[in-house]
């Protein structure tokens, strides 16, 4: 590819980048509408459903069964 070619698509993307940046900023800015307490709680029970499914994923390996027998322990999971 000629440099200039690379130059000219380089500078198309990096506009198109640019243009991207600014229309996320101003979406960021602009005022948020109030949430119902409906919704608080629905966005908070949420993160705490996938706050424990984390903490499963991460502990599962080294943890017992609950069944009592003991020789068993939880599958890895990857």
């Amino acid at each position: 590819m000629h440099p200039d070619t690379f130059r000219h698509v380089h500078q198309a993307r990096s506009a198109d980048l640019r243009r991207e940046a600014t229309a996320d900023r101003r979406a960021a800015a602009a005022p948020h509408p109030d949430l119902s307490r409906h919704d608080v709680r629905s966005q908070l029970g949420w993160a705490l459903v996938e706050l424990g499914l984390r903490l499963v994923r991460t502990a599962g390996d080294t943890r017992l069964h609950t069944t009592g027998d003991t020789r068993f322990r939880t599958a890895h999971v990857s």
